[in-house]
């Protein structure tokens, strides 16, 4: 049979209320041996708290849910654990869901966190949910952006400075001598902003430094066609002498290439990748990287999106807030 909040409190020899304010953490006029026998009771009977009950009668639940775009990316996973750590030390749960840039898939998840009663959400933007984002922002429903900016500014919005990510880039490569240079990204098929920007940073910086690049060195596909269409650059009379990747998962598979084809870094290309990894550091050579400041990043978004929970309001005025990257220089450019 169930356990319930009166089959506790009979157990501690305490009133049911004792036990509610012993579950919602109100100590303030509790003796110690009785939060102690409260305790010991419910690990003895295996009593359960009714949350969804809780959350309904406080019309709080004490969870968020955060939507990234592809969990795939050492970007993501980072971030996710920053915001665990700080909804930790405030009692809050987390729910976490992966879109997979999927507009259709966002739309889904944010309908069945609504419905689990989170009181907020942290989400990594996909395009085609304008009309989603406009209706949350005129019900007043906390949620902060990470990692992309929307077309309309409905929420406050925390993100890398991509067009200074490329700069970077571009900046060491022809530090080293290489002015010859490629760029490698996942698909921008679905306007993904982080990429978009980097494309146009590296774009921007290349003509302002006099570097002439062909077409084909601008590489932006489906993951699993980059090593294809890196062979197909690699044909052509005119050769890039450095590659910059502007993301893990795109960097892996620049890798794949070089060792596919036997190249030596940094003596027949230079390597430089945005985002770091654990293995980067450990490979021959170790791989210079413009890195994010990832944890920054995610704890910035769930203390504001706490804030905001507990203000029950969002401010009309407010600006994206663009993170600097920097360059963590090893041997590979």
């Amino acid at each position: 049979m169930k356990v319930t909040m009166a089959d506790v409190a009979k157990k501690a020899g305490v009133s049911k209320s004792t036990v509610s304010q012993f579950i919602n953490n109100r100590f303030e006029f509790m003796a110690e041996a009785t939060k102690v026998k409260i305790e010991e009771s419910i690990e003895e009977l295996g009593y359960i708290p009714n949350n969804m009950a809780r959350s309904l009668k406080k019309k709080e639940s004490n969870t968020i849910g955060i939507i990234v775009a592809n969990i795939l990316h050492t970007f993501s996973n980072e971030i996710i654990r920053a915001i665990e750590d700080v909804c930790e030390e405030q009692g809050v749960h987390v729910f976490v869901c992966n879109a997979d840039d999927d507009p259709k898939k966002e739309r889904s998840y944010i309908k069945m966190l609504q419905a689990k009663q989170v009181d907020g959400l942290i989400i990594f933007p996909t395009v085609g949910n304008e009309d989603v984002y406009a209706s949350l922002r005129k019900s007043n429903f906390p949620i902060v952006f990470l990692d992309r900016k929307t077309e309309g500014a409905y929420y406050p919005t925390i993100m890398l400075d991509n067009h200074k990510a490329s700069e970077i880039a571009i900046n060491q490569c022809v530090k080293a001598g290489k002015m010859k240079i490629a760029i490698v990204s996942t698909s921008i098929k679905r306007k993904v902003v982080p990429r978009i920007e980097r494309i146009e940073g590296y774009k921007r910086r290349m003509k302002e430094l006099n570097l002439a690049y062909e077409e084909s060195w601008i590489v932006a596909t489906e993951r699993t066609k980059i090593v294809e269409d890196l062979d197909r650059l690699w044909l052509a009379d005119e050769r890039p002498n450095a590659f910059y990747a502007i993301n893990d998962l795109a960097l892996m598979e620049l890798m794949k290439f070089i060792k596919k084809n036997s190249l030596t870094i940094p003596q027949d290309v230079a390597v430089i990748g945005l985002d770091d990894s654990p293995f980067l550091e450990v490979f021959t050579p170790p791989i210079t990287v413009i890195t994010q400041p990832t944890f920054q990043m995610g704890k910035e978004a769930a203390q504001l999106l706490l804030k905001i929970i507990q203000a029950k309001d969002i401010e009309d005025d407010y600006e994206v807030m663009r993170h600097i990257p920097r360059l963590l220089k090893r041997e590979s450019v």
